[in-house]
C-alpha cells in the first residue's frame, strides 16, 4: 500500500515507518526536519512539510492509499495544547480534497478527563495531571473524528510508552479509554512503541476498528 506517515521522526513513528518497509509498503513520510529521519530505503520518500496547511500537506496525500500518524506534542502546564486538533483539522481537510479517508492515528489511555479513577495512585495523582493538557487535546482531536461521516477512522490508545524492540505478543483490546481487568481497573501500565506499530499497521487489513478509539496492551 502506499501510506503517507506523519510524525515519522519521532520514536513510534520511526518504528511503525521500519515496519511498513520491512511488509513492502511504500512510504512517504511527512516531516518539519528531513535531517531526523536517518532511514533509508528505495520505497521511502521523506519531504518536508507543514503539518498545519492543508495546502502544504495536500500534494503529498495525493494518492495515498491512507494516512498514518504518530504525531506527538509536549505538555504544558501554563496553557493549553492545541497542536492535535490543528494538525488534524489540516490532515482531514487535505485528504477530503485529495480524496483519500482512510487515516489511523495514536492517542492514548485516559483520554477522557474522568477515565483515570481507577488507574493506580501515582498515574492518577501524579502523572496525569502533568500530562492532561495533552490528554485534553487528544480527547478534542478524538471527538472532531468522531463527527465526521466521510472518514474511515481508527484511534489506537496505548498505556506508556517504552523503547522495547517489537513481541509477537498478543493484543489484549478494549473499546474505552484503557484496558481494564474483571474488576474494571487497568490492566498493566506500559506497551513497546515498536507493538504499538505493529498494531497500527495491522489495521490496514481489518476493518474491525474503522470509526472506533481501541485501547490497547500487548498480553
Amino acid at each position: 500500500m502506499k501510506i503517507a506517515v506523519l510524525g515519522a521522526t519521532g520514536q513510534t513513528g520511526q518504528n511503525l515507518v521500519n515496519q511498513a518497509l520491512q511488509q513492502g509498503h511504500r512510504i512517504t513520510a511527512i516531516v518539519r526536519n528531513p535531517s531526523k529521519l536517518t532511514i533509508n530505503h528505495e520505497n521511502l520518500k521523506v519531504v518536508e512539510a507543514n503539518i498545519f496547511s492543508t495546502d502544504s500537506l495536500k500534494p503529498h496525500f495525493e494518492g495515498q492509499d491512507a494516512v498514518m500518524s504518530c504525531l506527538g506534542f509536549a505538555p504544558s502546564l501554563f496553557s493549553g495544547i492545541t497542536g492535535y486538533t490543528e494538525s488534524m483539522t489540516a490532515t482531514l481537510d487535505a485528504m477530503r480534497e485529495v480524496k483519500v479517508n482512510r487515516i489511523i492515528t495514536m492517542t492514548s489511555w485516559y483520554t477522557e478527563p474522568n477515565s483515570g479513577s481507577n488507574s493506580p495512585f501515582y498515574i492518577r495523582f501524579m502523572l496525569l495531571p502533568i500530562i492532561r493538557s495533552v490528554l485534553n487535546n487528544m480527547y478534542e482531536m478524538e471527538r472532531l473524528l468522531e463527527k465526521t461521516e466521510d472518514f474511515k477512522w481508527t484511534v489506537v490508545r496505548p498505556p506508556g510508552l517504552q523503547n522495547t524492540p517489537v513481541t509477537d505478543k498478543e493484543f489484549q483490546t478494549h473499546e474505552g479509554f484503557y484496558v481494564p481487568d474483571e474488576n474494571g481497573f487497568p490492566v498493566g501500565q506500559t506497551v513497546s512503541r515498536s507493538d504499538v506499530a505493529r498494531f497500527m499497521l495491522s489495521l490496514l487489513s481489518s476493518n474491525t476498528w474503522i470509526k472506533k478509539a481501541v485501547s490497547i496492551i500487548s498480553k
